[in-house]
Order: structure tokens, then C-alpha cells, then sequence
């Protein structure tokens, strides 16, 4: 085999990064939650750093300098995904993201924090107005496939229409439809002013639609929600996490019934007094039965908002 032929043959180069997505939850001036993203570049970015030969694990290296950067505790943490481009400019070599998900118990910092609804603001369903634009979405994506069945049919059941229920889990396959109808602005097939959401870096707004995903599932088979919330804490704080987390509203008596049947939680001597009206009685987590999960097997108690 001639020289050249090895050349071609020859694998392409690769550097890698590690990329945080860092979730906590953020109160908003409305008295409500809301998923806050750690951010870099004024929003534009997730943090990222290289690949160092230090760090005994990837997982550590990556709490390493993010905790480093930013001066916070990461509290659970798991790796995400891989995604692999292409670097720009002509380069062969390939740019190789490791991509982690780290929950963060309420940051007293809010700078550098933005709420994942910013770049996803159809995936917020509480309200009535936050329904109405998700459906309206919808409509758009089914006109945009209306020529085409497959993916007519794909619309139909990532946006929860023509008898599908909508699943909070498919954020990823959403956004992907939204990027090749062009209506959010990284795509190249924008459409301008009529793109929807906060732009992100190359791929950064697909990686942080994984963990979204990711962190809908996570709230149902694992207690994961309770790394977001501090030691003490009321039934209704428990609720607002999770409905902010999935976006969707949960009935409130199905909701601590399920909860408090799971025994994942236990009633303190302790009263909030912050609230408006009889003060609420404040609950721990129970990590003694952190292998059980009060979401096992269960969907949010609502039908479809659309």
C-alpha cells in the first residue's frame, strides 16, 4: 500500500472539551420557579474547558473546574452525551464535546444564570398564555409538513397533536424539527425575525435540550428534584420544582398523595412562616430510601394543555 493511500486512510484528528450543563432553580418576581442554566459569553455558551490528563475520572476533572470557575458546590452529577463536529475554517480535525449534567441546590448569585425557557419557551406549558404559544408552534411546524408524511407524523407526535399526548421527555426531537423547519435562529435555514428562543454557540442549545430531557425523566424514577431543593422544604416547594422542571401543572392532591405514599419525605417541627396565611409545615428528604422513587412509573396527572 502506497504512502498516499495510508494518507487516506489515515484517521482525522480530534481534540476534546468537557461541557457542563448546571441546573438549579430560580424564584422569578412572580413567586414561581423556574430551571436556571449556568451560562458563559453573556448566554451564548455553556461552560466548556479541555480535556486534561490530571483528573482521575472525566467526572471529576469537570467538577474540578467548574467549581473552580464558578465557586460553586455541583451537587449530583452524571455524563450526559458525546456529540463530535467538524471543526470550522476547512479543518479536518474533529471537535469532540463530553457533556455532563450537575444539579446545584438555589444559588445566591443569580448573575450568569438564565432560565432554560429562554431558549425553549415552548416547553414552558403552566399557564394558559405559555400553551396558547406552544400550540400556535405547533400549528407551524404541521403547516411546514404538511407535503410530507413522515414528517407530518413526526410533528404530530413530538408536539402532541392529531390524538398524540404531548410527552415533556421529547425536547430533543422538537428542537431538532424546529432547527430543520428553520425557526430557531442557529439553524441555516432561518427564517429571521420569526425564529423562536435564545440562540446558543455551534451545538450548545442541542446539548442543553438533551439534559432537559434528561432531567424530565430523572424527576420520575429517581428523586433527583430534591438535589435542587434546600434541606427543608415545604409539600408546595416539592410540587413548584417539579412542574417547573417539566413545565406542565400537577394536581396538587394526586401530586402530595403520591409523594407522601412514597414515604420519600418526612414532616420536621418546623413551620414556614414566609408564606401568606396558616404557615406551612416543613419536610426533609428521606435518603435513607434514596433508591426508591415517589415518580416511579407515573406520567403527570394532566392531559394534554393543547
Amino acid at each position: 500500500m502506497n504512502s498516499q493511500s495510508l494518507a487516506s486512510e489515515a484517521p482525522s484528528l480530534c481534540n476534546a472539551e468537557l461541557v457542563a450543563v448546571v441546573f438549579d432553580l430560580e424564584a422569578t418576581g412572580e413567586g414561581e420557579l423556574t430551571p436556571g442554566v449556568l451560562t458563559v459569553r453573556a448566554g451564548e455558551a455553556l461552560p466548556s474547558g479541555p480535556l486534561r490528563t490530571d483528573h482521575a475520572s472525566l467526572q471529576r476533572g469537570m467538577r474540578h473546574w467548574v467549581e473552580s470557575l464558578t465557586g460553586y458546590r455541583l451537587g449530583h452529577t452524571e455524563q450526559l452525551y458525546t456529540f463530535a463536529d467538524t471543526l470550522s475554517g476547512g479543518d479536518i480535525t474533529r471537535l469532540v464535546r463530553i457533556s455532563y449534567l450537575a444539579l446545584l441546590n438555589p444559588s445566591v448569585d443569580p448573575r450568569n444564570w438564565l432560565s432554560i425557557y429562554e431558549y425553549f419557551p415552548w416547553e414552558d406549558r403552566r399557564k394558559e398564555a405559555e400553551a396558547n404559544q406552544a400550540g400556535s408552534i405547533a400549528r407551524r411546524m404541521m403547516a411546514w409538513a404538511l407535503d410530507d408524511a413522515t414528517q407530518r407524523t413526526r410533528c404530530a407526535v413530538a408536539f402532541g397533536l392529531e390524538g398524540h399526548e404531548w410527552n415533556d421527555e421529547l425536547v430533543l426531537q422538537r428542537y431538532e424539527l424546529m432547527w430543520q423547519a428553520g425557526l430557531v435562529p442557529e439553524s441555516p435555514y432561518g427564517v429571521g425575525e420569526n425564529t423562536i428562543g435564545r440562540a446558543m454557540e455551534h451545538d450548545q442549545r442541542r446539548i442543553l435540550a438533551t439534559a432537559l430531557s434528561r432531567i424530565r425523566a430523572k424527576i420520575r424514577y429517581t428523586p433527583a428534584v430534591f438535589d435542587l431543593l434546600p434541606e427543608r422544604f415545604t409539600l408546595f416547594a416539592v410540587q413548584q420544582a417539579v412542574e417547573a422542571l417539566a413545565g406542565r401543572p400537577m394536581h396538587k392532591q394526586n401530586f402530595r398523595r403520591l409523594l407522601l405514599g412514597q414515604q420519600l419525605v418526612e414532616a420536621t417541627d418546623s413551620l414556614d412562616s414566609n408564606g401568606h396565611g396558616r404557615p406551612a409545615r416543613l419536610y426533609r428528604f428521606r435518603r435513607d430510601h434514596v433508591q426508591e422513587c415517589y415518580l416511579t412509573g407515573a406520567r403527570l396527572p394532566l392531559p394534554s394543555l393543547i
